[in-house]
């Protein structure tokens, strides 16, 4: 089991990337774009780097959603490899066999 503190503070992250999504994807659009002059766009890379730096969906962190593990996540089940294999083998994961 995973610290809570951990827990919380990737829950929080997920809700900040939530929030602000949509406006890192407009300041990024300006900042990408090639047509627009260099001062507004140097204006947009100024207010993106004032957001904070949690929305950032890069600093979410994939975790187990039984046990909050960080690592040996697979993304298809959202379990760890070892609560992955614990519900498989006892049959509560549907469609999923051993193989042999």
């Amino acid at each position: 089991m995973a610290k809570t503190s951990a827990i919380q503070k990737n829950l929080k992250r997920i809700k900040l990337s939530k929030k602000f999504l949509k406006k890192r994807m407009e300041l990024k659009k300006i900042i990408n774009d090639k047509k627009i002059s260099l001062p507004e766009r140097f204006a947009a890379q100024l207010k993106l780097n004032k957001l904070p730096k949690n929305s950032a969906p890069i600093r979410v962190r994939n975790r187990c959603e039984l046990t909050g593990r960080s690592r040996g996540v697979y993304r298809k089940f959202g379990l760890s490899r070892i609560k992955l294999r614990e519900l498989s083998m006892s049959g509560n994961i549907p469609g999923v066999v051993k193989s042999s």
